[in-house]
């Protein structure tokens, strides 16, 4: 059965940074691109990163990129998003997912560019709120 927990979350001032793990369990990272995405209340999901399986290669959405750093420790089954300089704008529930159709990141110039439909295994998400 796989399975993904987010943690990490919580409240941060403006500026602050924060470190979210997600922990995969049941299925091997070396197959599958892991995104986290986010969604603010009245808001659509957003694909925020990516990394990709077997490469590592990594791909950030334009609104984060310089400011977040996707990583992954296939030894622990866990990926990493680590958030600096936060903004109010990126107070949301976080969420990761895999990329069950694509090994490598889904990509368009450059920037993370995810479909929504090829995501499964979504976690329960862990809040992050960006608030002075």
């Amino acid at each position: 059965q796989v399975q993904f927990v987010e943690s990490g979350g919580g409240l941060v001032q403006p500026g602050g940074s924060l470190r979210l793990s997600c922990a995969a369990s049941g299925l091997d990272l070396d197959y599958y691109a892991i995104g986290w995405f986010r969604q603010a209340p009245g808001k659509e999901r957003e694909g925020v990163s990516c990394v990709s399986g077997r490469s590592g290669t990594t791909y950030y959405a334009d609104s984060v990129k310089g400011r977040f750093t996707i990583s992954k420790d296939n030894a622990k089954s866990t990926v990493y998003l680590q958030m600096s300089s936060l903004e109010p704008d990126d107070t949301a529930v976080y969420y990761c997912a895999a990329d069950i159709t694509h090994v490598v990141c889904t990509h368009y110039s450059n920037s993370y560019s995810p479909y929504p439909r090829d995501y499964r295994y979504w976690g329960q998400g862990t809040q992050v709120t960006v608030s002075s």
